[in-house]
């Protein structure tokens, strides 16, 4: 008995067909990753993305939202009305996104382990001489007086603490005033 046509051609593998990509795509339109924590918990996937973001007071089209009015006489008549007011059925969200933009931002600025070791190794070599820091042999880069400053100043923005300790570090331990032994 003979095979059927179609059933052979079902089996065969596409080799001109990137599956990597398929898979990428298909897990991007299944279900797309909300990375703010606030509207990934207020989220409804039974309600589409306009409607969602207007429940929490959001805005889906920024057009809409605040549109570009041209002043005319009909216009100014009308602005004078009361304005309709939108209700928002989930207000926590708003209020939690605001409370978070007005956190204060830490500093993040941060120097690389090796100009960190270099500024310190030319401190404890030479303390504020910036001219003899920079004939020092390991000033490898050449870098010009002004330019170390600048790096000490950088070392000290970025690490006022650690710059501070390891001031005190090389002044020693205190010395004791009193009976010499």
């Amino acid at each position: 008995m003979p095979k059927a046509k179609k059933k052979s051609k079902i089996n065969t593998f596409d080799y001109s067909k990137d599956r990597k990509k398929l898979k990428k795509q298909f897990k991007k339109r299944e279900a797309p990753r909300i990375e703010c924590p606030q509207i990934r918990n207020a989220w409804s996937d039974k309600k589409s993305v306009a409607r969602n973001l207007r429940d929490m007071g959001l805005a889906f089209d920024p057009n809409r939202a605040l549109p570009i009015k041209t002043l005319t006489f009909a216009a100014v008549e009308r602005t004078e009305e009361a304005p309709t007011l939108k209700f928002v059925r989930k207000p926590y969200v708003l209020n939690e996104l605001v409370a978070e933009a007005n956190l204060p931002e830490k500093d993040k600025k941060t120097l690389s382990t090796d100009l960190i070791e270099y500024v310190q190794y030319v401190i404890r070599e030479h303390s504020e001489n910036y001219k003899a820091m920079a004939r020092d042999e390991k000033n490898y880069y050449q870098d010009t007086p002004s330019q170390i400053r600048r790096k000490v100043d950088q070392y000290k923005c970025c690490h006022p603490e650690e710059y501070y300790t390891f001031v005190e570090f090389l002044k020693g331990p205190p010395q004791e005033v009193g009976n010499p032994v």
